[in-house]
């Protein structure tokens, strides 16, 4: 019997890079929230679960929404997209 496909689930990473001597891990159904000071891991939450709900309003989970739709949705939440220099 050949395997059967493993489905992928997206998931949502977040990293607060600023620390204030306190380890804060924050985790819902798709997405980990990691570090950060109180203010920027309160501010990631924030944005993670005002994403959900634009998601949800659509119609769409994590996993089935397309690229644009996902970066459309997260400007409008007010993250940013990461551009190397």
């Amino acid at each position: 019997m050949a395997k059967a496909k493993k489905k992928r689930k997206a998931r949502i990473l977040g990293i607060g890079l600023d620390s204030d001597g306190h380890k804060r891990l924050t985790s819902g159904e798709n997405f980990t929230l990691v570090g950060g000071t109180e203010e920027t891991h309160e501010n990631m939450t924030e944005r993670v679960i005002k994403l959900n709900e634009k998601l949800k309003s659509r119609g769409k989970h994590l996993d089935t929404v397309t690229n644009q739709e996902f970066e459309d949705i997260a400007q409008e939440v007010g993250l940013k997209k990461f551009s190397p220099e």
